[in-house]
C-alpha cells in the first residue's frame, strides 16, 4: 500500500534565519503523531516569507516528493510579508474554499481578529495543500475543532475532512484516532477495519 506522505512547511523570516526557534514544525509533527493511526512519512521545510521560495517549496513537495498532503504554518495574515496564501494560490490547480472558511470559523471562537487570516486550502495535482495558523495552540484547535466539556465536537476541525479528500485524490486510505479527531467519510467510501 502507498504510504501517506506529508509535507510540513514553516514559513518564518526570523525562525528560518535562526533568530528564534521554530515552533510550527514540532507542533505539527506532534499533532500528526497523536492523530494518525495510518503509517506516514514526513518531509519538513523551514523557509523565509518569500513568495518565490514558498512556491518553489510547495511545488517540490508535491511534484518531486509526491506528498499527498502539505501543511504550511505561518505567513497568513494581512502584513506585507505574509505571502503564504498568495504563493499557495499561485501553484494551485483548484481552490478548496471550505477549508479557509472553517479555519476562520474555529478561530473566531477565540479571537475577533480571526477574520484577518487569509488561510486557504488548494489542490495541486495529487495533493491537498492547507495553510494553517502559526501558533501551536491555534494549529491544534484548527485541526481538531472545538469540543465541549464532555468531549463532544461543537465545531468540527478541518482534519475531519482531510482523509476523505486524500482518498478522492487517489491517495492512500487514511485513518485517525477518533479521540483526537474523528475522520468523516460517506459509508460508501469506508473500508472495513480488521480487528
Amino acid at each position: 500500500m502507498d504510504t501517506l506522505r506529508i509535507g510540513l512547511v514553516s514559513v518564518s523570516d526570523r525562525a528560518s534565519s535562526g533568530v528564534y526557534q521554530d515552533k510550527g514544525l514540532p507542533a505539527l509533527e506532534a499533532w500528526l503523531a497523536s492523530a494518525l493511526t495510518t503509517p506516514f512519512q514526513i518531509e519538513t521545510r523551514l523557509i523565509p516569507d518569500e513568495q518565490s521560495i514558498i512556491e518553489q517549496t510547495l511545488c517540490e513537495l508535491v511534484d518531486e516528493m509526491s506528498c499527498h498532503l502539505v501543511l504550511t504554518t505561518g505567513g497568513t495574515g494581512p502584513a506585507r510579508r505574509d505571502v503564504t496564501p498568495d504563493a499557495t494560490l499561485a501553484v494551485a490547480d483548484r481552490e478548496m474554499p471550505g477549508f479557509g472558511e472553517q479555519m476562520r470559523q474555529i478561530s473566531l471562537n477565540f479571537v475577533p481578529t480571526a477574520i484577518l487570516s487569509r488561510q486557504v486550502g488548494v489542490i495541486r495535482k495529487q495533493a491537498l495543500i492547507l495553510n494553517l495558523p502559526g501558533q501551536p495552540k491555534s494549529i491544534k484547535e484548527t485541526l481538531e475543532g472545538l469540543k465541549d466539556e464532555d468531549g463532544a465536537v461543537k465545531v468540527p476541525g478541518i482534519f475531519a475532512s482531510v482523509p476523505y479528500c486524500v482518498q478522492l485524490l487517489d491517495g492512500p486510505y487514511v485513518e485517525t484516532d477518533p479521540q483526537v479527531v474523528a475522520s468523516f467519510r460517506p459509508k460508501s467510501a469506508r473500508r472495513e477495519t480488521l480487528s
